[in-house]
C-alpha cells in the first residue's frame, strides 16, 4: 500500500484533490480578495515558460507586442451592444477617484470626485483597440495590423477557482485587423493552430482542435474556435480561444480603409487569447496523487540536485561536487534549450526537500550523498513514473558521467511520456453515440461520467438550438466543438433535431 504525498487522492475527491496539488506545490494561495490568487514563484515559473514559448511563437507569425490601458471608458462598449450583454455581470467598474475619511476611522469614495464617465476594468480589450484601430487604419497599405498584448484582465466571477475561474487572471490577447474575410479567417485558424501546437509539444496536452457552435461563440463573433483538453476526471477544459470577428467591431468602432479603388471598406477583425488557465489543465491532465507533474519544457527547473548534507565539514565536498554537476548539466542541450538546473542548498533534510520537489513536480530529482560522490555516482527519479511495481520509489543509481550524457535523452522521454500517457486517456474515452436515450441514460444521475461523446449534428440556431442546450443543461452537459478536418460521413441525422447532420460534434461536462 504506497503512502502517497498528497492527503487526499484523485478518486476520493478530485476538486479536493486540485486544491491541494496547488497548495502543495507552492503554486498560489488565496489573496484576501474574493476569487484574486498570489502567484507563488513556482506556478509563476510555469506561467513564464509558457508566455515564452508562446510569445516566440506569435512574434513568428509576425506579431508584435504592444500594452494598451487596464481602464476603459463605459462609451466604448456602449458602441457593442451584443459584445457588452455577454460581459455586463462580469465588468467591475470604477465610479470614483479619490477616498476621503468617514469621521470613524475609516475610507469612503469622495462625493466631490465622482468620474464624468465610468471606467470598466479591462475584462477583454477588443472595444479599446478597436478605437485605436479606427485610428491606425486609413488606408489598404495601412493593413493588416498584427499585434498582442500580455496583461491581466477582470471578469468579477460568482464561482471561482484557482487557475480555472478566477476574477483577475494572466493572459495574452492578439489582436489584427484585415483587408478582407478570406484573410482573417486564415489569421484565425493560423492562431488556433499556434495554440494547438503550444499545448501539445509545450505543455504535453492532447487537445481537440474545433469551432465552437453558435451558443458558445464569444460575443460579437462571426465564428470561434477553440482547443479542447480532457481532464482526469473526464470534464473538458477549453483551454484556448480564437474568435473571427467579421466586421462586426468594425462597424461598431469605424474601422474602415480606402481600398485599392478608392472605395471605402470596413476591415474584419480577429481576437486570440489564451491564459493563467492552462495551468490548471496541466494539474488536472499530469497530476497524481503526490502532487504536481510538470512538463519538462515548462518546468522552470528540469533538474532539481538534493545533495544529502550532514551538518558536518565533509558537506563542503559534497556541496563542490554538486555544483559541478550542476555546471555539466547546464552545458547540455535538451528540447533545443540549455538544461535548467537547479541545486537545492535549503537547510532541510534531503528527504524533505525531496518530497518537496516530488509535490511541485520537477521532472528529474537527483540526490547526492557521500557514498554517491566516493562512487562518482549520483541517485536519479524521475517525476512520470515514481514508484516501482513493488511500491517502493523508483530511484536508480546512475553513474555520474553517464547521467549528464544521457539527461538530454531523459528530459525527452519524461516529456513524451507525460504526452503519451494523457493522450492516450483522451482518445480512449471518447465514443461516438447515435441516440440522445444513451446519453440520458448515462448521465442521468448527477454524478460526473468520464469521457465526451461524439455526436451527428444538423447546426440548428436561434430557438431549435436554445432546445437543445436546455437538454443539455439538464444533464449538465455542453457541446464542447466540431472537430476540425472532419471526413466521411457525419452520420444519418442529428440526434438531437433528427434533420441530416453536416457534421460531428463533441460534448461532456465542462470546467
Amino acid at each position: 500500500m504506497i503512502k502517497h504525498a498528497l492527503p487526499v487522492t484523485r478518486e476520493a475527491d478530485f476538486a479536493a484533490w486540485y486544491q491541494a496539488v496547488i497548495t502543495e506545490a507552492d503554486l498560489a494561495e488565496e489573496s484576501g480578495v474574493r476569487g484574486c490568487m498570489v502567484i507563488r514563484p513556482w506556478g509563476y515559473g510555469i506561467w513564464e515558460r509558457i508566455q515564452r514559448l508562446l510569445d516566440d511563437r506569435i512574434k513568428a507569425t509576425g506579431h508584435e507586442n504592444c500594452y494598451f490601458p487596464l481602464f476603459i471608458p463605459l462609451s466604448y462598449f456602449e458602441k457593442e451592444a451584443e459584445h457588452v450583454e455577454g460581459f455586463a455581470k462580469e465588468m467591475a467598474v470604477v465610479t470614483h477617484h479619490r477616498l476621503v475619511a468617514d469621521g470613524e476611522g475609516g475610507l469612503v469614495p469622495d462625493p466631490e470626485a465622482k468620474l464624468e464617465e465610468p471606467l470598466v476594468i479591462r475584462p477583454t480589450s477588443e472595444t479599446v483597440i478597436g478605437t485605436a484601430f479606427a485610428r491606425w487604419v486609413q488606408s489598404w497599405r495601412d493593413l493588416p495590423v498584427l499585434i498582442n498584448q500580455w496583461a491581466n484582465v477582470v471578469r468579477w466571477e460568482m464561482r471561482t477557482r484557482m487557475f480555472l475561474r478566477t476574477a483577475e487572471f494572466l493572459w495574452q490577447e492578439g489582436h489584427t485587423a484585415h483587408a478582407n474575410a478570406e484573410e482573417a479567417r486564415e489569421e484565425t485558424l493560423k492562431m488556433l493552430e499556434v495554440y494547438r501546437e503550444l499545448a501539445e509539444d509545450c505543455l504535453a496536452l492532447p487537445v481537440i482542435a474545433g469551432e465552437k457552435p453558435e451558443n458558445e461563440r464569444f460575443p460579437g463573433a462571426v465564428a470561434t474556435y477553440s482547443i479542447e483538453a480532457m481532464m482526469q476526471d473526464g470534464k473538458a477544459l477549453q483551454a484556448g480561444t480564437s474568435h473571427f470577428l467579421g466586421t462586426n467591431f468594425a462597424h461598431a468602432q469605424n474601422i474602415r480603409f480606402q481600398n485599392a479603388n478608392g472605395e471605402l471598406e470596413f476591415a474584419n477583425t480577429t481576437s486570440w487569447g489564451v491564459s493563467t488557465r492552462m495551468i490548471g489543465g496541466v494539474i488536472m491532465v499530469h497530476g497524481d496523487d503526490d502532487g504536481l507533474r510538470v512538463p519538462p519544457r515548462i518546468a522552470p527547473w528540469q533538474v532539481v540536485i538534493v545533495p544529502m548534507l550532514r551538518d558536518k565539514p565533509e558537506d563542503a565536498e559534497l556541496i563542490d561536487y554538486c555544483k559541478a554537476l550542476q555546471a555539466d548539466l547546464a552545458k547540455q542541450s535538451a528540447l533545443g534549450e540549455p538544461v535548467r538546473a537547479l541545486l537545492d542548498l535549503k537547510p532541510a533534510k534531503a528527504a524533505t526537500k525531496r518530497w518537496g520537489w516530488v509535490k511541485k513536480g520537477a521532472p528529474i530529482i537527483v540526490e547526492v550523498g557521500p557514498r554517491d560522490m566516493a562512487g562518482g555516482n549520483v541517485s536519479v527519479v524521475r517525476r512520470d513514473r515514481l514508484y516501482r511495481e513493488d511500491g517502493k520509489l523508483d530511484s536508480a543509481i546512475l553513474g555520474r558521467d553517464a547521467f549528464v550524457g544521457d539527461v538530454a535523452d531523459m528530459i525527452a522521454d519524461v516529456q513524451a511520456q507525460l504526452f503519451a500517457d494523457a493522450d492516450a486517456r483522451l482518445k480512449s474515452n471518447i465514443a461516438p453515440v447515435d441516440d440522445w436515450a444513451t446519453i440520458e441514460a448515462m448521465f442521468a444521475d448527477s454524478a460526473a461520467k468520464p469521457g465526451w461523446f461524439d455526436v451527428a449534428w444538423s447546426r440548428p440556431t436561434g430557438a431549435e438550438l436554445d432546445k437543445v442546450v436546455e437538454r443539455l443543461k439538464a444533464l449538465k452537459l455542453t457541446i464542447r466543438n466540431a472537430p476540425m478536418g472532419q471526413t466521411g460521413h457525419p452520420g444519418a441525422a442529428c440526434i438531437f433535431t433528427g434533420a441530416p447532420a453536416v457534421e460531428r460534434v463533441l460534448i461532456g461536462r465542462s470546467y
